[in-house]
């Protein structure tokens, strides 16, 4: 198959990119047109405005009008009728769950071609919506020609995706990697100086454990520092945890990290830290971002998630129980405790990192998918 021939669209879930399944969707519609395939993204827009953008050559992003935002989900019915006016145009639609917008545009677009079902994470906190939303779900999976996981791990044991194992079919997430300035991490270093520093990123929402990375300062002594990046509903009650362990200058709450301070952060840091403590976290995008930086990670072992597989215990770090301050710390000291161990550890996260997931082998296992599909 001639893929510069295809003609393929990216469905879900919205524009800007704000988290890891719109990110995936965005970077594969970049990366396949910059391979001179035509691939173009259709989602809802986060500030309700419809429009169409231009990236490239290859590339159109079809931002749809929104009502608002509802269960995690944004509700759009532009998207369904945008969707059965243009989905004839494609040879592929490649849908990203979980969607339920998108899956429901899919379902009454009238769509016959091809369908590829990026199976990001099974739905987990919206159980009142997972009800009405599941026989749509079920659909998608007998439609899907193909059922795409972001790690094997989750793939197998997700009991959602037991019957068709099959058509499934691993593709890790990639990214590109992450290119400190030398006088920005010099600025941060200076700002810490004497200390071991733990960095960490992400919203600021249950799942995520921060609490659990709040205590394991405690563990640490006053030779590190834990600096949370990230915004969201609990950063008042962190920041009065911190207060309450009397870790004032032990753990500081950076707020939100621009894209511009970001590589600062992951090239300053010494070890990065993943806390999350549910299977919402289904891959942790921010591991590998950390690993491209040469970083040891530590992160935790989430039953039926894929995390602790994408961090290789005793490779490109180390892996622990969910929910267990003692335990992270203990991962924290024992990979910076010696040198030569620091460094296997460092090296083993940027082999790791270039063996699995850069942006480009995404791209070049996604062009695969859609030739052998």
């Amino acid at each position: 198959m001639d893929t510069q021939k295809l003609k393929v669209l990216q469905l879900g879930k919205f524009y800007p990119v704000l988290g890891g399944v719109e990110k995936v969707a965005y970077d594969l519609m970049v990366g396949l047109s910059e391979r001179h395939v035509q691939c173009d993204m259709l989602c809802a827009a986060v500030d309700g405005k419809g429009r169409e953008i231009v990236v490239n050559d290859y590339a159109h992003l079809i931002c749809c009008h929104t009502w608002a935002k509802a269960c995690a989900t944004m509700i759009s019915p532009s998207m369904v009728s945008t969707l059965r006016n243009i989905c004839r145009r494609y040879d592929i639609i490649h849908v990203h769950h979980p969607d339920p917008m998108a899956s429901m545009a899919l379902f009454l677009s009238g769509y016959r071609g091809r369908v590829i079902l990026h199976w990001h994470s099974d739905i987990q906190k919206q159980r009142l919506l997972l009800n009405f939303y599941r026989p749509l779900q079920q659909w998608l999976l007998r439609r899907a020609d193909k059922v795409v996981g972001t790690t094997p791990v989750y793939l197998a044991e997700s009991p959602c995706l037991g019957h068709v194992q099959d058509k499934a079919v691993c593709m890790p997430i990639g990214v590109e990697p992450m290119h400190p300035r030398p006088e920005a991490v010099d600025a941060i270093r200076r700002r810490y100086a004497g200390k071991k520093i733990v960095f960490s990123l992400g919203r600021l929402v249950a799942y995520k454990g921060y609490s659990h990375l709040i205590s394991a300062a405690k563990y640490l002594g006053d030779d590190f520092v834990v600096l949370i990046g990230g915004s969201g509903a609990l950063r008042e009650t962190l920041q009065r945890e911190i207060v309450e362990q009397g870790l004032q200058g032990r753990v500081e709450l950076l707020g939100r990290v621009s894209d511009a301070d970001l590589p600062g952060y992951y090239g300053a840091c010494d070890v990065f830290c993943l806390s999350s403590v549910q299977k919402t976290e289904a891959f942790g995008i921010v591991q590998i971002e950390a690993m491209s930086c040469g970083k040891p990670v530590v992160a935790t072992q989430i039953p039926q998630s894929g995390v602790a597989w994408v961090n290789a215990n005793g490779v490109s770090g180390l892996n622990v129980p969910p929910a267990d301050a003692a335990k992270l710390a203990e991962a924290i000291k024992s990979i910076t405790a010696d040198a030569d161990a620091y460094r296997r550890y460092s090296a083993g996260a940027l082999e790791r990192y270039r063996n699995l997931f850069t942006k480009e082998r995404m791209i070049e296992k996604c062009l695969s998918i859609y030739e052998n599909g």
